[in-house]
């Protein structure tokens, strides 16, 4: 295991230490007043950990607090994974952007397209172009999420089983299977909403490759880059290291033990994707952006050209439109103004438009446990937030994080 510590003094990569501890002071008032269970959170600049810290309980029933090799929930920072898995194919010829994705999953041939009337009896309309493998990169397949509740197609997958998770007994070429046979929320290309799109490019991955995606993740991404705890379901030997989940009691916001989504990772899945589902720690995270910050290679392992990896991290909107404009502002692991969207990553266009110190060409992404990782290359900065409190929508932490190291920037 890749040992956790502060690398330099901040002084020596141009923060300031005394402005840079106000990270700790600040987020430890969330633990205190009892709305987050504990966190640990990690800055580092020029590839150096320069702010290291951890407060709070992974088990507030037990008492047990946050250690430095604790195992948390990931959930959608799964997703940028599955992107790099899907890019380094890229890289080898296995397919092209443009590509349909029918080419790899037949059932995809045949779907349709939402134009009216509600769940019970939707009106549809053919494709007019196909969903193309860059269409699941970037969210513009017309795919959708369950848990949205905002739409008749999310009805729709609510009723075949597929809210916050998937149906018992369903692999994923199953559960792709199904999601063809549901209306799109729009022509693909025409829209941005988070889906089930990085979940489907797994399922390509697993085609392609021949093998399942845990198995690919490990052979291919995790072995290499020395990420022992990252995996979608924990360890036997790990498990007494897994923090505990933990939502908002109504009313009080309270972390409240969530029974129910506590069991998730204790033992293998029925079905591993994409989208969701990986179990990781900080120093294992950690090392996926420093391969990103370093242009798709670390420690002699390269995973991706720095081509293809400043090409995942560009805006890759029509017209270079934030989300504002081009997606439909639901729950999503990002903000929407001045943020545009490259090939499985957020990217910032507009740091004004945002309303948060950041920096153009920044990329990232989160989980829904509120998790958040960002890589600068500008500023030549990564940081990574973990902690286990469902849903990520509970508490402004992502921005206010990125205020906190940014105002302690002084060089």
């Amino acid at each position: 295991m890749t040992e956790l510590k502060v690398d330099v003094e901040p002084g020596e990569v141009g923060f300031d230490a005394a402005r840079l501890a106000r990270i700790g002071s600040h987020f430890a008032r969330y633990v205190d007043d009892g709305r987050l269970p504990g966190w640990l959170i990690l800055v580092s600049r020029a590839g150096k950990i320069a702010y290291l810290g951890k407060y709070g309980c992974r088990d507030l029933e037990t008492g047990a607090p946050v250690e430095w090799d604790t195992v948390f929930r990931i959930y959608s920072m799964t997703k940028p994974i599955t992107a790099v898995a899907a890019m380094m194919l890229y890289e080898e010829g296995a397919f092209e952007l443009k590509d349909p994705v029918s080419g790899f999953i037949p059932a995809f041939e045949g779907t349709r397209v939402y134009r009216s009337g509600p769940a019970l009896k939707p009106v549809t309309e053919p494709l007019r172009e196909p969903i193309k493998i860059w269409h699941l990169l970037t969210h513009t397949a017309g795919l959708t999420y369950g848990f949205h509740h905002a739409h008749p197609v999310d009805t729709l997958y609510r009723a075949a089983g597929f809210e916050w998770w998937k149906p018992e007994g369903l692999d994923l070429a199953g559960c792709c299977d199904v999601w063809a046979s549901l209306p799109l929320l729009f022509q693909p290309g025409t829209e941005w909403n988070y889906s089930v799109a990085s979940d489907v490019l797994g399922r390509v991955i697993e085609v392609i490759s021949g093998q399942s995606l845990a198995q690919f993740f490990a052979e291919r991404i995790f072995q290499p880059l020395g990420m022992a705890d990252t995996r979608f379901w924990v360890r036997e030997d790990a498990v007494g290291r897994l923090a505990a989940m933990y939502s908002p009691q109504p009313g009080t916001l309270r972390a409240t033990r969530n029974d129910a989504m506590d069991l998730i990772a204790r033992q293998p899945p029925s079905c591993c994707v994409g989208g969701g589902g990986l179990v990781s720690t900080a120093a294992d995270y950690h090392r996926f952006t420093q391969m990103l910050r370093r242009g798709g290679e670390l420690d002699g392992v390269r995973l991706l050209s720095d081509r293809t990896l400043r090409y995942m991290t560009r805006n890759h909107l029509p017209g270079g439109a934030d989300l504002e404009a081009f997606g439909r502002p639901l729950f999503a692991e990002t903000t929407f103004d001045g943020v545009g969207f490259g090939l499985g990553f957020s990217v910032v266009v507009d740091p004004v438009a945002n309303k948060v110190l950041s920096s153009p060409g920044e990329f990232a992404w989160g989980g829904a446990a509120s998790t958040a990782f960002w890589v600068d290359p500008a500023e030549d900065i990564t940081a990574l937030l973990l902690t286990q409190l469902f849903p990520s929508s509970t508490h402004p932490l992502r921005p206010q994080l990125r205020q906190l190291v940014y105002q302690a920037l002084v060089d």
